[in-house]
């Protein structure tokens, strides 16, 4: 496929709906981001902090004009609230691919089908609609439950870039990088088809 437009676009579940990230959504970011234990390992510091979370969707939205990201919001369909927020970025057009990451769920939404249902939708768009040959994740190193979920979905790791971020306190982050190639698309989808169904 030569096609390779990653736009806006919302991507629906059973349990979640991705919305294209806005200024709408940035309430509700903040009541699902209130617990500053979410923000321990993101490169963005304490969002639950006043004001933060305004400023982070505003930043994250220049991020998507530049070209560089595209953001999703993810609503909890059954509560209708919103229940963190997700993102396509380090999009490489030329190269066919892209990274799933910046993810993050209010504590209530933590292991349940979201995460799940939000990676097998991004997931399915990425190979199945915008042609990719690979997809890649990355966590900080030390964050064992984001290390679990990655590899939960059967992405393979491929290795840890030592020293590779500052956190906003100035720590040194270590990234534990994964990926998913298209060949390995089909078992990792009946795989993802499975855990849903069991959800």
């Amino acid at each position: 496929m030569t096609n390779f437009l990653v736009s806006p676009i919302t991507l629906e579940g059973q349990l979640v709906r991705l919305e294209p990230l806005s200024l709408v959504h940035a309430d509700g970011l903040a009541e699902a981001g209130s617990d500053p234990a979410i923000w321990r390992y993101m490169l963005y510091g304490n969002l639950s902090l006043p004001g933060a979370m305004e400023a982070w969707v505003r930043d994250i939205l220049q991020r998507q004009g530049e070209g560089t990201d595209l953001p999703f919001a993810v609503i909890h369909k059954p509560s209708g609230r919103v229940a963190g927020a997700t993102r396509y970025l380090e999009i490489r057009p030329a190269h066919r691919g892209l990274e799933i990451g910046g993810t993050w769920y209010g504590i209530e939404f933590q292991r349940t089908g979201v995460n799940t249902e939000c990676k097998y939708l991004l997931l399915r768009h990425a190979f199945e609609t915008l042609g990719c040959i690979r997809v890649q994740f990355k966590a900080d190193a030390n964050n064992e439950r984001s290390l679990r979920g990655i590899e939960r979905i059967g992405a393979q790791r491929e290795g840890v870039l030592r020293n590779h971020m500052l956190l906003a306190d100035g720590r040194r982050r270590d990234s534990a990088y994964y990926s998913i190639l298209d060949s390995e698309w089909p078992a990792v989808r009946a795989h993802l088809e499975a855990l849903l169904a069991r959800d």
